[in-house]
């Protein structure tokens, strides 16, 4: 992100508390640090804002062209891996199904 875009940010931020003070409280903080709207610092502070206003929107545009670039990936090599955080998970795919089960006689064991 540029600098002018940086600015430009911060200007919109600045006028969107003074949008906010002026609906929740009636108070124009602009307007009392400059001497009232219609002083003429105030209504540059006013068109700066504005102006960083379009600045601004191909910030929004280029947000919802990058999406799609997004990684969701969470390792560093990029490769998802989904086995054992020990090491390699076991390749069980040629082991044969055996139904066979042995009786073990208690005494032989005893």
């Amino acid at each position: 992100m540029s600098v002018l875009y940086r600015i430009a940010l911060v200007l919109v931020i600045i006028g969107a508390i003074n949008w906010g003070l002026i609906g929740f409280f009636r108070f124009d903080l602009v307007a009392y640090l400059f001497g009232g709207q219609t002083a003429v610092l105030s209504r540059w502070i006013y068109a700066l804002v504005g102006i960083a206003g379009l600045i601004t929107l191909p910030i929004l545009v280029k947000r919802f062209e990058d999406e799609e670039d997004i990684d969701t990936y969470t390792r560093i090599d990029r490769n998802p891996s989904y086995g054992m955080e020990a090491g390699e998970e076991a390749d069980f795919t040629e082991v044969k199904k055996t139904t066979e089960v042995k009786k073990v006689d208690k005494k032989d064991n005893m």
